[in-house]
């Protein structure tokens, strides 16, 4: 698990013995060189070092055992300038972040990259930092999931559906161990904090995405005089999400709902740069979900297209306005195939004519960066299911389904089968910070929130800014979720932020680089 070359020194909880009366001061973080399952470039090799960092899978019981997180540094480009370093985390949950500095390049100002260390990790139980898995072999894991319908619909899918993840809790029970309890924010807040310390830093410097924002929220409350500058790209509402899991998730649907009708608007205005422009493209794509939800699509070469494919495709596209030209051609193809034009036959599309939708960029039910592969283990439910709070009973899903899908027609139902219907049945820990939000720190926190952000909508960037106790909201008038190296005047204003502590104006709306179907 641990990267070549990259050790720390000591590996324990402890440094050296301290003399009597003193409290031991934890370990540093020993860098070392990257091993080669890191691909650094090599032309700039030199600027990054690998290590990994032991810490205690229960924060308040040492004899429960220790894991080690995985990190990766890019050195500052002036580091007699440093500030210090910038934590980064790209979401998920279960995003893993250890190799995020790789692309700091094309997120961040040179400002920022001259005077930051910055450093990415794998969350606990994410990616190579102790993965938590649930199954023992590839064939219980095909075995428990192969019963799972995206979107289901008959009585025999729902109940497919519920005794899916009853079966997988029970799995990560026998198989995870006891990190399987200690897999919450708050876990991975006070893990970020051992590593603030562990990096030489009296204060903490962290930039985090979607997901990463909720971490960000949970640490300056738990940790507020510790914070010296955060910015939350991509906003969850945390007291909402801490609190009522339901709701949170309704609103989620509603806000993929709401960046749909944006596309869609968007692209009537665009035509003919918009392939699914001609005609009402509101109409023709209702037209084409109701065909789906009857009768799947199957392509020549055996591919088969059905509602939860089509909606997963659709949601993860919205994720990145780059890949709304390529939506909009698939949208058109698919409907050629499921509305013929009149006298004559359907049009014939091969699976490689729709790459947008058949590989999305991003999982719709996973808050992270569409640049940020997602990993193979269970860490997802994990953490979810520890920080969300769920008090409905299982035999209540085929109704709360019906009432989301209703007015969320897309994505309601999609939404309702994912964490509202695997918490309740989940077997992992329960406990969170739950609040209080409003502990001030020293400087505002900087919260960023684009107006058409389909997986944390930009009211939920409203309410994270009124629910700390010390923030600046930036609203951008922007597609897709996050935008941080796809605005240049946002990352100029975070540069200055970061580096100098200033602040941005208040009230003021900021535009990304480029807009959807805009005319070259």
């Amino acid at each position: 698990m641990a990267l070549v070359g990259a050790l720390v020194a000591g590996a324990a909880l402890a440094g050296a013995p301290a003399a009597s009366g003193e409290v031991a001061a934890p370990p540093t973080v020993s860098w070392g060189q990257c091993g080669p399952e890191v691909s650094v470039p090599a032309d700039s090799a030199s600027k990054y070092s690998c290590a990994t960092y032991r810490v205690p899978i229960d924060h308040d019981n040492a004899a429960l055992g220790t894991i080690d997180l995985t990190l990766l540094r890019r050195a500052a480009d002036k580091p007699k300038e440093k500030i210090g370093s910038l934590f980064l985390n790209p979401g998920g949950p279960g995003g893993p972040g250890r190799d995020l500095p790789l692309a700091a390049e094309h997120i961040f100002e040179p400002a920022v990259l001259d005077r930051f260390d910055i450093v990415g990790f794998d969350p606990r139980g994410v990616g190579e930092s102790n993965p938590l898995r649930c199954f023992t072999t590839t064939e219980d894991a095909s075995e428990v999931h192969a019963r799972m319908v995206p979107v289901p619909r008959t009585r025999q899918e729902i109940s497919d559906a519920l005794s899916t993840y009853r079966d997988y809790g029970d799995f990560c029970a026998r198989n995870a161990g006891s990190l399987l309890q200690h897999m919450s924010t708050e876990d991975v807040a006070r893990d970020l904090d051992l590593l603030r310390g562990a990096v030489g830093d009296a204060t903490l410097n962290y930039v985090g995405f979607s997901y990463g924002t909720m971490l960000g929220a949970v640490y300056t409350n738990l940790f507020p005089g510790k914070v010296r500058t955060m910015v939350l790209d991509g906003n969850v509402d945390p007291a909402l999400r801490t609190s009522n899991g339901l709701r949170y998730d309704r609103e989620r649907a509603q806000g993929f709902e709401a960046a749909l009708d944006a596309f869609l608007t968007r692209c009537a205005e665009s035509r003919p740069r918009c392939a699914f422009g001609d005609g009402d493209p509101r109409r023709k794509l209702d037209e084409l979900a109701a065909s789906l939800r009857d009768k799947p699509v199957t392509l020549p070469d055996g591919t088969r297209i059905d509602f939860g494919s089509f909606v997963s495709g659709v949601g993860g596209a919205l994720y990145a306005p780059a890949a709304f030209p390529g939506l909009a051609e698939d949208l058109q193809e698919l409907y050629g195939v499921v509305r013929p034009p009149e006298g004559s036959g359907p049009k014939t599309v091969r699976a490689g004519d729709l790459d947008t939708l058949l590989d999305p960029v991003a999982n719709v039910r996973h808050d992270v960066r569409p640049d940020s592969a997602y990993t193979s283990d269970d860490s997802y439910f994990a953490v979810n299911c520890a920080d969300k709070r769920f008090r409905h009973d299982s035999g209540r899903l085929p109704e709360i389904a019906a009432e989301w899908e209703r007015e969320s027609p897309l994505f309601g139902r999609y939404q309702a089968f994912a964490d509202p219907a695997a918490c309740p049945l989940w077997t992992g820990g329960t406990e969170s910070y739950r609040g209080p939000w409003n502990k001030p720190t020293e400087n505002p926190v900087l919260v960023i929130g684009n107006y058409y952000d389909p997986a944390t909508r930009y009211e939920y960037a409203k309410r994270m800014a009124d629910e700390l106790g010390f923030a600046r909201l930036m609203s951008v008038n922007a597609f897709g979720h996050c935008i941080l190296g796809d605005a240049g005047s946002v990352d100029r204003a975070v540069a200055d932020y970061l580096v100098n502590l200033t602040v941005p104006p208040a009230e003021k709306v900021y535009q990304p680089d480029k807009q959807p179907f805009a005319a070259e």
